[in-house]
């Protein structure tokens, strides 16, 4: 049980004292600590003083100083991902700068919408093809534009294979729905049956 006054710190404990900042590199890849200067002495230095056990008792040895480095258990921040940067100079409004991002869920949102209200006949295929086409002009934008903004999730080759199967999927799937499919493949027909059935 640690029984020293509150604002004081253990001994052991590995984080600088507030007050205190990092400067420089020292020995095994730490950083030095560096108290500022202060006018009154008689400030608290970051140390407890040994709290005295009761008489007839061995005092408790403090627990060992961690190994790892203060700061190696917290994240200080999110790497961009390639491409990641705003698609439009900076003084652009925010939706030229998202243009790639917006563009590819505008295309997916009117395909959902089409679908969804099933205006005409093939409704249901034509809104799943706008869906797929959605993917696939995310893929094309991925790999054509060198900043595409939050389009970017992963490295570029991640992104474009993502987007690129998913789309292709989904287009092959729209094409090849019953009934009376626009486009037949008898392997992958039977793949299907076999999968419903």
């Amino acid at each position: 049980m640690d029984l020293a006054e509150p604002g004081r710190r253990r001994p052991d404990d590995p984080r600088p004292a507030p007050g205190q900042r990092r400067r420089g590199r020292g020995a095994r890849g730490r950083g030095a600590l560096t108290v500022p200067p202060t006018g009154t002495p008689d400030e608290p230095t970051g140390t407890a003083d040994p709290v005295s056990a009761p008489e007839g008792s061995a005092p408790e040895d403090p627990a060992p100083a961690s190994r790892r480095h203060p700061r190696a258990t917290l994240t200080t921040g999110t790497v961009r991902p390639e491409g990641g940067g705003r698609a439009a100079p900076g003084d652009a409004p925010a939706p030229a700068r998202q243009w790639p991002l917006l563009t590819v869920l505008g295309m997916a949102a009117l395909g959902l919408l089409i679908v969804g209200t099933d205006l005409f006949p093939q409704a249901f295929r034509v809104g799943t093809l706008l869906v797929g086409a959605a993917l696939l002009t995310g893929a094309v934008l991925r790999r054509t534009l060198p900043s595409v903004g939050m389009l970017a999730v992963r490295s570029r080759f991640t992104d474009m294979i993502t987007y690129g199967v998913m789309g292709a999927l989904i287009v092959l799937l729209a094409l090849m729905v019953q009934p009376s499919p626009w486009l037949r493949i008898p392997l992958l027909e039977d793949v299907l049956h076999l999968t419903v059935t």
